[in-house]
C-alpha cells in the first residue's frame, strides 16, 4: 500500500463525521499519520474548514488557545500575520491588551519578534483574530497555512476540531 493510500484509507474513516462532534478514539493519532503524509495546502483546507465549522469553537477562540500553546517564533509568526490582515487601527479597538500591542509597534517596528510576542495575552490574540477575520476574510486561511506547518500546535484544540479537519481533507481527496 502506497502512502496516499493509507492516507486516503485514514481520512474516510472521517468522511461522514464532518459536524457530527464525535471524534474516533484515535483521532490524534490519525492526525499524526496525515500531518505526515498530506500537502500541507490539503492540511491548511482541513484546519480552515475547522475553524469556520459551526462545530467547534469560534475562530478567535482557537487562535487564543494556539497561541497560548506556542512557542515565542510561532506566537510572533501568527500576531504578525493578524496584525497585516487587522489594518491599521485595530489596536485600538481592542479592550485592555490593545495598548500594550501598539506601545511595542510604536517604536518604528512594523513586526512583533518572538520576545515581544511572549508579552502578549492569549485574550488579545483573540480579539485580535476575530477583528481580523472581519476586516478580512482571507486571514482563516492565512492563519490555516500557518498552522498547517505546526500539526502538533493543532491537536492541541482536541478531537472535535481535528475531526473536522480530517472531514474535510476526506472530502477533496474523495474530489
Amino acid at each position: 500500500m502506497g502512502l496516499m493510500d493509507e492516507l486516503n484509507s485514514v481520512l474516510q474513516q472521517y468522511a461522514n463525521k464532518p459536524g457530527s462532534g464525535q471524534a474516533p478514539t484515535q483521532v490524534d493519532q490519525h492526525f499524526d499519520q496525515v500531518a505526515q503524509a498530506a500537502p500541507k495546502n490539503l492540511m491548511a483546507e482541513g484546519l480552515a474548514s475547522a475553524f469556520r465549522s459551526n462545530s467547534t469553537p469560534d475562530f478567535g477562540q482557537m487562535l487564543g488557545s494556539l497561541f497560548n500553546q506556542s512557542n515565542g517564533e510561532q506566537k510572533a509568526g501568527i500576531l504578525n500575520q493578524l496584525l497585516a490582515s487587522a489594518g491599521p487601527g485595530v489596536l485600538a479597538q481592542l479592550a485592555g491588551g490593545g495598548g500594550a500591542l501598539a506601545n511595542m509597534l510604536s517604536g518604528g517596528g512594523s513586526q512583533v519578534t518572538a520576545v515581544q510576542a511572549q508579552q502578549v495575552s492569549p485574550e488579545v490574540v483573540q480579539q485580535l483574530a476575530s477583528h481580523a477575520e472581519k476586516s478580512d476574510p482571507s486571514t482563516i486561511d492565512k492563519a490555516s497555512s500557518f498552522y498547517a506547518e505546526h500539526p502538533t500546535l493543532v491537536k492541541t484544540l482536541g478531537g472535535a476540531v481535528l475531526t473536522v479537519a480530517m472531514a474535510k481533507m476526506a472530502e477533496k481527496t474523495r474530489a
